[in-house]
């Protein structure tokens, strides 16, 4: 619900007035709100803030939110893949991890435990290489098992304090990695990045329908605050490996297993050596309710593609580098490198060199 530009709490009194006004907090229409002090307290007009980060992005070109309506599907990799394949292509870009309570994107971009600087132009994010920057929270933690164990206002104002102090310099792009969910994180660096101009959002997710049901949602949370929808990307759409790289099981009667591995990649060099170099494929969730192209193709939002479940994939991830260096992850790296010159060329984001 909305009254004007002002985001009305769902749970307010009908004829709200809204948090920003004058009277908010003591109006008749404000008598019993469970928001009714909140809102006569808090400050009134537009938030200062917002002009010094409209300054700090005014050299950012595109920005780009990472989403996903369920944990676990892949969003931070896919968000650092597109960072690394981006600045591959010779632009500019930055990748800010929003994920408060759970920042995994130092992990993935081989850069656990560095520790922001600041110089007098603000903070300076850490460096993969001299065009791909990155900022996370991860940075500010002495211990990255700690536990950050923070309510929505802390979340919003360490979100302010990334957009105000980080010193980017020129951005290409500007890929931000969203926690999971519709929660405080994301109406925050909506609120904030808004009136700067935000190109739109991706959002990730897995074939079966428990993921579906929630990216629905996320979909229904970028319509609701005027977020376009670049894409959605179908992650781990099904298990790809190289035959070689399989491991073989025998069960014997008693339901022991018994690993026969060597004896039968022996028999294929042997007595099958054109297969060795196929590709397993697997089905590893169930797609029977024809996935996300289904979805998007019922709420009327663009379908980017699927990338497989590619343990290669998920060893470059764990390793922190990037999956289209070498020939290792040749499946789901044409994929992600599919997905991207779709989402460039089909929403006019390419920059020329």
């Amino acid at each position: 619900m909305e009254n004007g530009h002002q985001e009305v709490p769902e749970n307010a009194n009908e004829h709200c007035p809204g948090p920003e006004s004058e009277s908010a907090g003591k109006s008749e229409a404000c008598a019993g709100c469970p928001n009714q002090e909140t809102c006569a307290t808090a400050p009134k007009g537009p938030d200062p803030d917002l002009v010094t980060i409209a300054e700090r992005m005014s050299t950012v070109k595109h920005k780009i939110l990472v989403l996903s309506g369920k944990g676990g599907v892949g969003k931070s990799t896919f968000s650092a893949q597109i960072s690394y394949a981006l600045a591959s292509m010779d632009y500019q870009v930055g990748l800010f991890d929003i994920d408060i309570c759970g920042p995994s994107i130092p992990k993935m971009l081989g850069l656990e435990g560095q520790t922001i600087h600041q110089s007098n132009l603000g903070w300076s994010p850490i460096y993969v290489d001299s065009n791909l920057g990155v900022m996370s929270i991860g940075f500010m933690l002495e211990n990255p098992d700690d536990a950050v164990i923070w309510k929505g206002p802390r979340k919003e104002g360490m979100i302010k304090s990334f957009l105000k102090e980080t010193y980017w310099s020129e951005l290409d792009y500007l890929v931000v990695d969203a926690p999971p969910g519709t929660s405080d994180e994301h109406i925050s660096i909506v609120k904030l990045l808004q009136t700067t101009g935000i190109d739109g959002a991706i959002i990730v997710t897995t074939p079966q329908q428990v993921s579906l049901i929630d990216v629905r949602k996320e979909i229904n949370f970028c319509k609701r605050v005027g977020v376009p929808i670049l894409g959605v990307v179908e992650n781990m759409s099904s298990l790809v490996q190289s035959i070689v790289d399989l491991k073989f099981k025998k069960v014997t009667e008693t339901g022991e297993e018994k690993d026969v591995t060597d004896w039968a990649l022996d028999y294929l060099k042997t007595n099958a050596p054109e297969l060795l170099p196929l590709i397993a494929c697997s089905e590893v969730f169930d797609s029977s309710g024809g996935g996300a192209l289904k979805m998007c193709m019922e709420m009327g939002v663009p379908f980017l593609g699927k990338v497989p479940m590619d343990p290669q994939l998920c060893k470059a991830a764990e390793e922190g580098r990037s999956c289209f260096d070498d020939q290792k992850c040749s499946s789901s790296a044409a994929a992600l490198r599919k997905i991207i010159d779709e989402l460039l060329c089909s929403h006019q984001l390419r920059e020329s060199q």
